[in-house]
């Protein structure tokens, strides 16, 4: 990535709905020139989407948890991560889940309409018997959101 490619990006962070033709003339560049940078970001894995973000307190889930899960780890039949994965993929209350290192196995980012919701929703993923336990912690409010362009402008690592 050069700064044309970061003055892109954070153009199109700025405004997503921004159109090519716009672009090239807020960037002072060809048409092509940008068509051709955001067809290599996307191809290189740079840029993962387009849609549009969406936020799950205006979709009424206004509670955020972390789920540290424990997977039971002697039997195989209960298939192990990835099933507990198919399966925390049914629940839609379930933004994200990674494997972690620690105390727990998986580790998942939840949404629920009030206090109360949480626990459906924690009942929901204990339903899966590869889990032996499940510790929460609520988000009382977010203070950095979700971002990834800080790590295109600072220019360090294989993209800078």
């Amino acid at each position: 990535m050069d700064e044309l490619d970061r003055r892109l990006l954070a153009l199109f962070a700025e405004d997503p709905r921004i159109g090519v033709l716009q672009a090239s003339r807020a960037l002072g560049v060809a048409r092509g020139t940008v068509q051709a940078r955001l067809d290599k970001l996307g191809s290189s894995g740079v840029v993962t989407g387009w849609g549009p973000e969406l936020s799950p307190e205006a979709l009424g889930f206004p509670v955020t948890a972390f789920l540290t899960l424990e997977i039971r780890q002697d039997n195989a039949e209960l298939g192990g991560h990835d099933a507990v994965a198919r399966h925390l993929a049914t629940i839609p209350e379930v933004l994200e889940a990674s494997t972690i290192t620690g105390a727990g196995d998986l580790w998942a980012r939840v949404v629920a309409r009030s206090n109360s919701d949480l626990q459906r929703v924690i009942d929901l993923v204990l339903k899966d018997p590869a889990i032996v336990r499940s510790s929460t912690v609520i988000a009382l409010a977010t203070q950095i959101p979700y971002r990834v362009l800080p790590l295109a402008h600072s220019g360090v690592g294989a993209g800078g």
